[in-house]
């Protein structure tokens, strides 16, 4: 895929501790589909004051910020949009005349999956994790008006701190706890060194009605498999990173893509 670069280009980029290329395909499938003047290119960095510096001083338009710079980034933005600043969480950052302001891309695109797969609300959740993306899913359960659940977390402080926000409860291990509906925010099952560790054990899965994983890469995560060998509905990292890069990519552009060519880029930038 070639994309023409001129001196009217608009930049946009993405920050994160595990760079990886859904991003750059996705967004640049669109801006070569649509003939806009965008480029996109991922980045991580050991310094992030200069970074976030950089898109200001650089003109860069967007940039979408992963693990684990979600809250750290937000001491150097100029402002906050609702769907960040209620859950303190930045997965986008907008630049309009040097002002950069937070969004959060995650939120929305959860709770928009929820109602697609006609999760009922009544269904008691266990989400591992507590970081920012937690926030965005934890937030989102919580509005879509799932009131039963727990927060499994070893990070006490951050876990009762996002149980209560959610008000649940907060437990170290889920244990013997039953939950219908397990919910993976952490790195395990992703590409990498946790590539093989299954976030629930599967006593647990098997108890489960419901299987939702927010790991993209690989979209067929060991805990998805094993919820799909067991027969169980799943809801995929793959269908939430493709929304919220809709999201975000409407935010740089101010172009909305139809949901063809939305599926084609999804397809493009998911290949292995």
């Amino acid at each position: 895929m070639t994309l023409r670069i001129s001196k009217d280009t608009r930049l946009c980029m993405s920050l994160s501790g595990r760079p990886g290329n859904f991003g750059t395909r996705f967004q640049n499938y669109l801006y070569r589909e649509l003939e806009l003047d965008y480029l996109y290119k991922a980045f991580t960095t050991t310094d992030l004051p200069a970074a976030i510096g950089g898109i200001r001083a650089l003109g860069i338009r967007g940039c979408a910020v992963s693990m684990p710079f979600k809250e750290a980034c937000i001491e150097y933005l100029d402002g906050l949009h609702d769907s960040a600043a209620t859950l303190q969480s930045v997965n986008t950052i907008v630049a309009d005349d040097g002002r950069l302001t937070g969004y959060n891309t995650d939120y929305s695109a959860v709770v928009s999956l929820l109602g697609k797969h006609g999760v009922p609300r009544d269904t008691r959740y266990a989400l591992r994790g507590s970081g920012g993306m937690a926030k965005a899913v934890g937030c989102a359960l919580r509005d879509s008006g799932f009131a039963s659940g727990c927060i499994v977390a070893r990070n006490q402080a951050a876990g009762r701190a996002l149980a209560e926000q959610c008000g649940v409860q907060w437990r170290e291990v889920l244990g013997d706890e039953p939950a219908e509906l397990l919910v993976n925010v952490t790195p395990l099952g992703m590409r990498g060194a946790e590539a093989d560790q299954l976030a629930f054990d599967e006593p647990a899965v098997v108890a489960a009605r419901w299987v939702f994983d927010v790991v993209a890469v690989p979209v067929e995560t060991p805990l998805i498999r094993l919820a799909r060998s067991l027969g169980k509905p799943v809801i995929t990292g793959g269908e939430v990173i493709v929304l919220q890069a809709v999201e975000q990519f409407v935010l740089y552009t101010g172009v909305r893509p139809d949901d063809e060519l939305i599926e084609r880029a999804a397809r493009f930038a998911l290949a292995d």
